[in-house]
Order: C-alpha cells, then structure tokens, then sequence
C-alpha cells in the first residue's frame, strides 16, 4: 500500500486529489496538510511514502519547505503539484529534491502513473524539464536571468510580479519587511531592472506572472 499525504491550502483541491487517488488500487491517503507548518508535523508523525505537495502555501513552502521535508525524511518521495508550467518552478523543485513535477491540469491517469513512478523510487518529470536539468549541469551554458536567483529571490520576484507588496510577502513568507526589501533589491540588480514596471514586464515575458496561486 502507498501511503501518501497531500498537502494544499484549498480544501476542494485537496478533496479532488483524495478522490482520485482513492479510485486508485493499492493507494492511501493517510494525511492532509493545509500549510507549511502543517506539513511538518505530518512528516514527523506519520509513516508517509508519497508526499503531494503544492507550492505555494501560508508560511514556510515552496523550496524552502521541500528541503526541509528532505532534512526531516530523505527517503520521502516528494511530488510537487503547482499551476505553474514554467520549466523554471520544475527545475527549482526537482534540484531542491523533490521527485515529480506535474501541473494541476495533468489527468488523473497521469497523476497515478507519477505516484506510482516515485513510490517505486523513480522520477517523474518531463523531457524538457529533464534537458534543462541536463543543460543546467554543463559548464558555460547561457541562462536567462530569473535562473541566476537564490530560490527565495525567485520566490519575492513572483510574488512581486502577482502584485503582491513588500509587507504583504514579509508576512505570507514569515519574513522581515528589511529582509524582503534586500531581497527585492538583489533580484533586481541581478537582472538589471529598473522599476517594478520593468520587473512585471519581464515576469509576463517569461511566464513568471501567470496563474498565480492566491
């Protein structure tokens, strides 16, 4: 049996995904995590195979709280399930550990060929998420400049980008005002933009700034 946990901030997703993976043979849904903090003392407490994972949540999420996950359980498989489909947010979710990548708008048949892949000790991504990783790893390769970013940098630009403002990221993060500020200041020298205009120009231009999660 694959005991799995899912973990997502809106009740009806997490209450379609119970559905299908019930439909499932040899599936489990042994727990439901509703933000970061959540998530945590599920993976402490529970013997867990497949955790699903969303990306954006309330407090610590995204690849903060996979490498977290990672640090407590290193053999759970993680499965991350976003709405974004920029490559970017696969590549920075497969590097900080986790096993799957798929979009909310995968089919159900999918989804249970991705947690059956993973269980298994596999890895479930798709061909360009792979080529990336590959092209990532070969020395001198260009990049676009969101890929230079610390994964909190990604993380404030797309929030930025949503129109999300400095005070309101502080606290959906658990972070200082200063420090959200620093970290905007740093992106922004990095990919050498101007203004916020600037910023919300490049976010849509390269997929960064659709289908936001609220």
């Amino acid at each position: 049996m694959i005991r799995i946990a899912i973990a997502d901030d809106h009740a009806i997703v997490r209450e379609g995904l119970k559905r299908i993976v019930s439909s499932c043979e040899g599936m489990q849904v042994v727990a439901e995590a509703a933000d970061g903090t959540e998530v945590m003392q599920r993976v402490r407490t529970l013997d867990i195979d497949v955790l699903m994972l969303d990306l954006s949540m309330p407090g610590r999420s995204g690849m903060e709280l996979i490498k977290l996950v990672r640090a407590e359980k290193p053999r759970l498989r993680i499965l991350v399930l976003s709405m974004h489909q920029e490559m970017q947010y696969a590549v920075r979710a497969i590097k900080s550990g986790a096993s799957g990548y798929l979009t909310k708008e995968s089919a159900p048949a999918q989804l249970e060929q991705a947690i059956r892949k993973i269980a298994a000790g596999g890895a479930f991504i798709s061909d360009e998420v792979a080529q990336q990783l590959a092209l990532g790893a070969m020395p001198g390769n260009a990049a676009v400049p969101h890929e230079s970013l610390s994964n909190r940098e990604f993380e404030v630009l797309r929030l930025l980008a949503g129109g999300i403002s400095v005070t309101e990221i502080a606290g959906q993060l658990n972070l200082s005002v200063k420090t959200v500020s620093t970290h905007k200041a740093n992106l922004m020298q990095k990919m050498s933009l101007a203004n916020s205009a600037e910023l919300v120009r490049y976010a849509i231009r390269h997929g960064l700034a659709d289908r936001l999660e609220p």
